[in-house]
Formats: structure tokens, sequence, C-alpha cells
């Protein structure tokens, strides 16, 4: 497994070692001796989730402020741009993102740490997204930071308004936002 730090170099890109033939492929999308190997993250994963959406679905974005998740995030159908903005008031890239493409093509997985927002805008004409997390689902303490936050200024490839949910709807600027210390 090849490890990337990103422009937030707690946000880690993931590229998976394929193998190939005639036949078809096969990679292991998660190893936890190879994992903590190759970014020396000793976690535990509790709960898989899975998420379906249509071309235009901008989920985010997303996190708990108490029971924070760690969050190691693949597409495995379609593609998606794939972004985590660090919310830790004393991090120096407060309020920083980035963004990743994240596709069934590619096989790349990121790691997205506790402390960040994650979202995700869905470009192909679906994707499915498979992502694994260090706690367990809290809808009490979930928030949701708007998804263009004029502060954050997340470069979005969209060609037309997203699709959103009501959460996110009602989603709150950054400096409004419940943030970590």
């Amino acid at each position: 497994m090849k490890v990337t730090p990103t422009k937030l170099p707690e946000v880690l890109l993931l590229e998976p070692t394929v193998f190939g033939d005639a036949r078809g492929f096969f990679y292991e999308s998660f190893n936890r001796r190879a994992f903590l190997e190759s970014t020396g993250l000793d976690l535990e994963f509790v709960q898989d989730n899975v998420s379906r959406s249509s071309k235009g679905v901008l989920r985010g974005l997303h996190y708990q402020v108490k029971q924070a998740q760690g969050k190691l995030v693949r597409c495995t159908a379609g593609e998606v741009f794939d972004v985590a903005v660090d919310i830790r008031r004393s991090s120096a890239r407060f309020g920083r993102w980035t963004g990743i493409a994240l596709s069934a093509e590619n096989k790349r997985a990121v790691w997205v740490p506790a402390g960040f927002a994650h979202g995700f805008l869905v470009v192909s004409p679906s994707a499915e997204i498979l992502y694994k997390t260090t706690d367990y689902y809290a809808p009490e303490h979930e928030r949701s930071i708007v998804w263009n936050d004029a502060d954050i200024a997340i470069a979005w490839p969209l060609d037309a308004a997203p699709t959103l949910s009501t959460k996110d709807l009602d989603g709150v600027p950054l400096r409004d936002a419940e943030v970590y210390a």
C-alpha cells in the first residue's frame, strides 16, 4: 500500500497494490497490519457504512462533536470528489480543506481522522461509498457545516446546483459551528 499525505498532512491518500490479469483484479481493501505499518496508526474500526447516491448529490460536511469518528473512505462504484476540512480550532490549518477523487477505477481510499468534517459530491451517474469508522454513529452528536461556506471556499466540481438533504441544507457556517478545541 502506498500512503501519501495530502495538503492536510493528517488526511492520508491510500493506494492499494492491485494484482490484475485477463481475469480481472484483486487487492486488499483493508489489512490492519499493513495499515499500521504504512501509516503508523493502530486503529480499531467499529462500524462499516455504505452509501449510494446519484450524480450531483452532495453529502456533508458531517462530523460528530462527541464520539468523534475517524473514517476510512473508499468508492466501490462510480466516482466522487471527497473532501475533508480541518475543524480543530487549535490547528494551524483550521478551516482548510483537501479534496480527492475516489473511484472504483482508481481504487484509492482516504483516511479522514477525527477532528475533520467530511463530505463528498457524486460526479459519475451514481456512486457507492464504503467507509469504516472508529466510533459508532451518534445522531445526537452529529453536526453539519454548510457545503458552500465562503470562508472554507471548497472548489466543488459542480456543473449544476447539488442535491442536498434537509440536514445539509440546514448546515451552519464554520464560524458558527460547534468544533473541536
